[in-house]
C-alpha cells in the first residue's frame, strides 16, 4: 500500500540519512508517486484525529465529518474545495489535483474515536470536502475500515461521492445498513461524456457514474443524486436537463437535487482561467453573470429554478427531493440541499436500536 519503490521522502526505517520532508505538512510520514498515477504526488501523513465538528450554525443536516483524503485526483474545474488545500500551503489549482494528502490510519483512529465513552453515535458525512472514493481509494483503501469502524459502534453514516470505486463495498455497505441508517450519494451533473471529460477529467463519466446509481438500488440501497453544478451556458438547455433528469428516472434515483454553479474564491478564479481556455466566448458572460460574487444573479437562479422544475416533475422526481435554490433570496441555502436518499433514514426494528434521526427528503448540504 504504501508503494516502498516509489519513495521520494523515505522513512527513517526504510533508509539511513533520509532526506527532509518536502512540505511541513503534520504527521507527514512520507511522499511518494507511483507511474499508475502519474503526476500526482501522495503525501501520506498519521492523523491525531479525524472526526471533525462542522461548525455551530451550520445548515448541514449533520453534525460530524470525515475526510481521508485532502486534495482529489478527480481534478472537476469547478470543486468548491479548492481553496481548502491553500490551508495546507498548496495552492488552489494544479496542486489540489495532484497533490494529495492520505490520511494513513484514518480508519484507526476513526474506530478509537466513535468507541469513546463520550461518543453519541450523532451522523458522520464523508464526502463532504474531497471524494473518498477517488482514484487513490483503490491503493489505499481506507473506506472498508472507516465503514466499518462507524457501523460497528452504532453511528449512522452518509457518502457523497463520484468515484464508481464505491461500488467495490457494496457487500459492506449492505451489511452497515443493517445495523445503522445508511444515505448515499451520486454526484452527477451531466450526461455529456465529452463535457464532462474536459471539465471533470479524473472522474468517472457519466454513463458509468449512472451504472452505480442503478447497482446501489438494485443491491436495496437508497442513492441520490446531486445534480450540481448546472452549468450556465453548457449544461442548463432543455435537452441537456431533459437528459438529465431522464436518465437519473431510469437508474432508479431515490431523489434529485439540482443547483447551479457556486464559484467560492479560489475556485473562482480557477474556473474563470478554464472557461477562458476553453470557452471564450463564454468568459464575458461568466462574469457579468457571477459580478464579483460567488452565486449566479438572482434572474438566472429564478430561471434554472423553473427549468428544474418542469423537468423533475416530467421525470417523476417532484416529491422525492427539494431544489436546491428554494429559497432565491439567500442564495446560502443552494449549499445546504441534500437529495432523498443520501442522508440517513430514521432508524427502525434492525437497526442495533440506533436513535432515529428527522426524515431529510429535504435535507441540507
Amino acid at each position: 500500500m504504501r508503494w516502498e519503490a516509489q519513495a521520494l521522502v523515505p522513512t527513517p526505517e526504510t533508509a539511513s540519512g533520509a532526506a527532509p520532508a518536502l512540505l511541513p505538512l503534520a504527521g507527514l510520514v512520507r511522499s511518494v508517486t507511483t507511474p499508475e498515477f502519474a503526476g500526482i504526488t501522495f503525501h501520506e501523513v498519521t492523523a491525531k484525529s479525524v472526526l471533525n465538528r462542522v461548525p455551530a450554525g451550520s445548515r448541514m443536516p449533520f453534525e460530524w465529518t470525515v475526510n481521508p483524503y485532502r486534495g482529489c485526483s478527480h481534478a472537476c474545474v469547478y470543486c468548491f474545495a479548492r481553496k481548502s488545500h491553500t490551508y495546507l500551503d498548496f495552492d488552489a489549482g494544479m496542486d489540489f489535483d495532484n497533490q494529495v494528502v492520505v490520511k494513513v490510519n484514518a480508519a484507526e483512529v476513526l474506530r478509537k474515536e466513535v468507541n469513546k465513552a463520550s461518543w453519541t453515535r450523532q451522523q458522520v458525512a464523508l464526502g463532504t470536502n474531497t471524494d473518498p472514493y477517488q482514484r487513490a481509494e483503490g491503493r489505499y483503501r481506507l473506506m472498508p475500515g472507516i465503514i466499518s469502524a462507524l457501523a460497528d459502534s452504532g453511528t449512522p453514516l452518509s457518502i457523497l461521492t463520484k468515484g464508481t470505486l464505491l461500488a467495490r463495498d457494496i457487500p459492506l455497505l449492505k451489511s452497515a445498513a443493517t445495523q445503522v441508517p445508511v444515505g448515499l450519494g451520486i454526484s452527477l451533473a451531466m450526461t455529456d461524456e465529452a463535457l464532462s471529460e474536459a471539465i471533470e477529467p479524473g472522474t468517472p463519466g457519466p454513463r458509468a457514474r449512472l451504472r452505480l446509481v442503478s447497482r446501489l438500488r438494485e443491491a436495496g440501497l437508497p442513492c441520490g443524486v446531486m445534480a450540481m453544478p448546472i452549468l450556465p451556458w453548457l449544461s442548463d438547455s432543455d435537452e441537456a436537463l431533459d437528459a438529465l433528469f431522464g436518465s437519473l428516472a431510469a437508474a432508479g434515483a431515490t431523489g434529485v437535487t439540482a443547483g447551479a454553479l457556486y464559484l467560492k474564491p479560489g475556485t473562482r478564479e480557477w474556473f474563470m482561467k478554464w472557461i477562458a481556455a476553453h470557452h471564450p466566448e463564454l468568459a464575458g458572460r461568466y462574469r457579468r453573470l457571477y459580478g464579483t460574487g460567488s452565486y449566479a444573479s438572482k434572474e438566472y437562479r429564478t430561471w434554472l429554478a423553473a427549468k428544474v422544475r418542469y423537468f423533475k416533475a416530467r421525470h417523476g422526481f417532484s416529491h422525492s427531493s427539494g431544489f436546491s435554490h428554494r429559497d432565491l433570496d439567500d442564495p446560502r441555502a443552494e449549499e445546504a440541499q441534500y437529495p432523498a436518499g443520501s442522508i440517513p433514514a430514521p432508524a427502525t426494528e434492525g437497526t442495533a436500536g440506533v436513535p432515529a434521526r428527522p426524515s431529510q427528503q429535504d435535507a441540507l448540504f
